[in-house]
């Protein structure tokens, strides 16, 4: 069974096994509003827990994505490149952005489950 977890900055991450997939929230998408372009990690780059690795730009603002968890690179959603509004049907599933190899599985003791995660929204 996956477990889900979620960032301060808006990011899911949903681990199988030694393999976090990591995308951003319909909260995050929501705010954004209409993609235009994606940029994702290229596979085999190596990632630190809230560094900036993916970018995401909308006809109002252009946003960083970090990585809520460190590990390595091991595939990228290359079908947001020439559909980035992917991610305004879809932010939590299909709109994946890469998937890492959890280098240091402790990190997601730190994010939120999505309860708290819900709060975390709701409450500014």
């Amino acid at each position: 069974m996956a477990i889900e977890k979620y960032s301060k900055e808006h990011e899911w991450v949903r681990v199988d096994g030694d393999v976090a997939t990591i995308g951003i929230t319909v909260h995050a998408q929501e705010q954004l509003g209409d993609l235009v372009f994606v940029e994702v990690p290229e596979v085999g780059r190596k990632v630190a827990a809230e560094e900036a690795c993916a970018v995401v730009e909308s006809v109002k603002a252009a946003s960083d994505v970090y990585a809520p968890v460190s590990g390595e690179v091991v595939e990228a959603n290359d079908a947001l490149g020439t559909n980035p509004g992917l991610v305004n049907e879809d932010a939590e599933g299909k709109a994946w952005l890469f998937k890492i190899r959890l280098s240091k599985p402790a990190e997601l003791d730190a994010l939120m489950d999505r309860a708290a995660y819900d709060d975390f929204v709701a409450n500014g």
